[in-house]
């Protein structure tokens, strides 16, 4: 079960963080309304689940096939709503003071696109109505706002999965983490990017990334479950 809740949040992270690789042949995706910015996180929440499905609903075949089209669906539905260069930022942590604005820019886009990749094809088992978003209680807080989610999995049984939020200096929302049963996902990695960062240095850690992609990941998840 747990190796369950690991791999449906990476997927819910992997959706947040995607860097933009947008394909010439996409499916069909919803525009974003001009209303956008002035959507509540739960309203932004509960659009990204109706996009998804009309996105995915009578493509699955073809997507099975393709991976960079689903991965454009990620970038299309996920992307106007998240804050990449602040997620970046927290996932690096301390070293994030220590990299140069180039080495934070690549760092970004090398273990985002790695991390979409390795989980986009859990995108293909999301059907309508699998997110429900639970009613918001309390006030707007800018610097971070929780929405908080059930997602259905397919024995039936509900995960809690929320978004974390703040307003942008444009003063729309975006989120920047995803909590799945209360374990941050940007926490999560931020200790598996330390410890690599530690062993290796930001700028071999980047190149890994760059030229492996999703197998980089997966030896530092491994290294991260023999470390524990």
């Amino acid at each position: 079960m747990l190796r369950r809740l690991a791999l449906a949040a990476a997927l819910a992270f992997a959706c947040v963080v995607a860097v933009p690789a947008i394909a010439q042949d996409t499916v069909p995706v919803a525009a974003p309304t001009a209303a956008t910015q002035l959507q509540t996180p739960a309203q932004i929440v509960q659009g990204i689940a109706d996009q998804l499905a009309t996105a995915i609903d009578g493509h699955r075949d073809e997507l099975k096939h393709n991976r960079e089209k689903l991965i454009s669906i990620i970038d299309e539905v996920f992307l106007p709503h998240f804050d990449l260069d602040y997620a970046s930022i927290l996932v690096l942590g301390q070293h994030a003071r220590e990299a140069t604005p180039a080495e934070r820019e690549r760092f970004a886009r090398a273990f985002y696109n790695s991390i979409t990749h390795r989980y986009a094809e859990g995108l293909l088992n999301y059907t309508r109505g699998r997110v429900k978003v639970l009613p918001f209680k309390g006030d707007l807080n800018d610097k971070r706002t929780v929405v908080r989610t059930q997602v259905v999995l397919d024995d039936g049984k509900l995960v809690s999965i929320d978004y974390a939020f703040r307003k942008s200096r444009s003063g729309d929302w975006k989120a920047y983490d995803v909590i799945i049963e209360g374990i941050s996902y940007v926490t999560n990695y931020r200790n598996q990017v330390d410890a690599e960062i530690r062993k290796v240095g930001i700028d071999q850690l980047i190149t890994n990334l760059e030229t492996q992609g999703e197998k980089a990941l997966e030896i530092m998840d491994k290294e991260n479950r023999e470390a524990k």
